[in-house]
């Protein structure tokens, strides 16, 4: 999903039956307690940082994105594009516009 916010103005799209899915950082610790205490405190300073970037791409509140990844957040096409992580659900691929490096990949 931050890769899909992130990208290009105008040139993020989804075909109608695309979903969106947004969570929580997914890890796992081991070890003594103070490792297991270091990995969480970097998980949660992920998390933070995670959320203000996905708040900056789609222009939603920082709260509002906690909110939301605090569990699995499924989101149809159009969810998405009212979220603000696409610009525009596409009928077809040949919509989109082939010009630039993707152009060379064929």
């Amino acid at each position: 999903a931050v890769l899909l916010a992130a990208g290009t103005p105008g040139k993020r799209l989804a075909l109608p039956h695309s979903r969106v899915l947004i969570h929580q950082p997914y890890a796992g610790a081991q070890g003594q307690v103070s490792d297991i205490e270091l990995a969480s405190r970097e998980i949660q300073r992920l998390k933070a940082q995670l959320e203000q970037i996905l708040s900056h791409h789609t222009g939603q509140d920082v709260e509002k994105i906690h909110a939301d990844t605090d569990r699995d957040y499924v989101m149809t096409a159009q969810e998405a594009k009212e979220y603000g992580f696409i610009d525009e659900v596409i009928d077809q691929r040949d919509a989109v516009d082939n010009s630039g490096p993707i152009a060379a990949v064929k």
